[in-house]
């Protein structure tokens, strides 16, 4: 068996030629291949080589300080830019802003699905995923600037049904980030969170005739891995850089935690108390919709609060709560650690967690509220002159059984106080939420009510319903006023059935609410 080349960071950077696509591997702060995105950042810096990539990658990547995507964040090295989400790499956002690239925002499920259908050789990926949001050509196709012309989705018809074809296109390179390699080039990822979709990664790449290159924590003898932990065997490999320990973090300003990557499993006794603030009020709120025995996906943000809300009443075994990128149980981890999971049952790849999830495996999903219109459509994808991209927002909430969004009424210094049980707003934020009609739709009431979907919106002072025709104001917090308080800072005027009801007053209480008495 022939044994793997290993190469400098500088000798693999330079592998990489004028006009490449090039795909990178990593889930917003996890994972990434730093030793190989600064080596060909250094190189273009230097030389001004390679030019004109094309960048396709599937989750975030980064953390808003220039890692990850934000390497490749240059005029003249970047041409177009394939990816699930965007707000982790401004500088690359704000070239796409500025019509300097050619940008694309697809739902990183199916992006993940997408690297499997090119390594078979098809001609893309057919899904419903994406059915009347922005990604369907219908509205902008996913295109998210004027220099962006190409059409690489389209509407098509199978059986009678309406889907979306996301067409397929060769790689020319990849990188990847590993734990292990033994001599003969076969990759084990057991420090990190999940293994990603690196399989289909490295197929795709291999068999669209390029070339894989994967950084890797060290080299060992061959034959000394467990062949059951091989997630890259060593005939997909060509080639191996050894990583500087300061560039393979688990997770970016994180000491490796073994407990996010299934090695161990630790005590999580400690309950937090959450103060009682409008996130946790929301959290409250939405914690009331938990069943016994379900599968959760939970949003980054507000949405967190949930689950700290479900611990502290007790019931935090209803339910099993997962993550896109793989980790199913346990406890899912938030910020620049987000995508792992603390004590997960088991951690799946992306690409089997997204089937999951596409088919409806998702009981219950929480998920952000940034914005949202009468029809029940919501934005958290694109905002004026800021791309943020779908990510698995779209996968998730167009195909969970039930979906809540979480998120405070209004943004901008909004400030909240609770005194009696009633809630009281001491300063109102400037920028309003619910509005005529969104910029960007990332979710659609449209297809929601075509497949019958339960679809909730929660804030702090106010629930909404969806409805067949249209947005339904349904609960009240105590203290606020309908008129001056809600419809006022409304862009639309929601549709009231009878009384209005109050929100429980238990809500609004330091006092646990007994929830696993229910």
């Amino acid at each position: 068996m022939k044994k793997v080349r290993i190469y400098s960071a500088e000798e693999a950077a330079s592998l990489v030629q004028n006009h490449d696509t090039i795909s990178v591997s990593g889930f917003v702060s996890c994972g990434l291949p730093e030793t190989l995105n600064i080596a060909i950042e250094k190189r273009f810096l230097e030389t001004g080589y390679p030019k004109d990539l094309t960048l396709f990658y599937a989750a975030g990547l980064g953390n808003r300080d220039g890692s990850g995507a934000d390497h490749f964040a240059h005029e003249g090295m970047t041409k177009r830019v394939i990816a699930g989400h965007w707000n982790l790499a401004p500088k690359l956002g704000q070239l796409a802003m500025e019509n300097k690239i050619e940008a694309y925002n697809f739902p990183q499920g199916t992006l993940c699905q997408l690297y499997r259908d090119i390594a078979a050789h098809k001609l893309g990926t057919i899904t419903h995923v994406g059915l009347n949001t922005f990604v369907d050509p219908r509205n902008q196709g996913g295109k998210l600037n004027d220099v962006t012309t190409e059409d690489m989705v389209e509407l098509i018809e199978i059986g009678g049904k309406e889907q979306l074809f996301y067409k397929a296109f060769p790689i020319n390179i990849c990188f990847i980030r590993a734990t292990y390699a033994d001599e003969y080039g076969n990759i084990t990822l057991e420090k990190e969170v999940a293994p990603f979709e690196v399989t289909s990664l490295a197929q795709a790449t291999k068999n669209s005739g390029g070339r894989v290159i994967v950084q890797v924590e060290s080299v060992v003898r061959g034959g000394t891995l467990d062949p059951k932990l091989v997630k890259i065997p060593g005939i997909y490999v060509d080639g191996i850089v050894v990583s500087k320990e300061e560039e393979h973090q688990q997770c970016l300003n994180h000491a490796y935690d073994p407990s996010l990557s299934g090695q161990i499993r630790v005590p999580t006794d400690s309950i937090e108390i959450l103060k009682l603030d409008a996130k946790k009020i929301i959290g409250r709120r939405a914690a009331m919709e938990l069943r016994k025995d379900t599968v959760v996906n939970l949003g980054i943000g507000v949405p967190e609060y949930v689950s700290s809300v479900a611990n502290e009443e007790g019931i935090g075994d209803f339910m099993t709560l997962t993550v896109e990128v793989g980790p199913v149980g346990g406890i899912p981890q938030g910020g620049t650690r987000f995508g792992g999971s603390v004590n997960a049952d088991c951690i799946l790849d992306q690409p089997y967690q997204f089937d999951f999830y596409d088919g409806g495996g998702v009981d219950l999903a929480f998920l952000g509220l940034a914005q949202a219109d009468c029809h029940g459509n919501v934005n958290v994808s694109k905002f004026g002159p800021r791309i943020a991209g779908c990510g698995g927002f779209i996968n998730i909430t167009q195909n969970a059984k039930k979906v809540f969004f979480c998120g405070t009424f209004t943004a901008g210094g909004l400030k909240t106080s609770v005194e009696d049980c009633k809630m009281t707003i001491t300063k109102e934020g400037s920028q309003r939420k619910f509005v005529e009609a969104v910029e960007h739709i990332t979710f659609s009431g449209q297809y929601a009510n075509k497949t019958n979907q339960p679809v909730m919106y929660i804030t702090e002072r106010a629930v909404f319903e969806l409805r067949k025709d249209g947005l339904y104001l349904t609960e009240v917090a105590p203290g606020i006023d309908i008129q001056t308080q809600i419809i006022d800072l409304m862009g639309f005027v929601p549709k009231i059935e009878g009384e209005v009801k109050l929100m429980d007053e238990r809500i609004f209480s330091d006092e646990p609410m007994g929830l696993g008495n229910q």
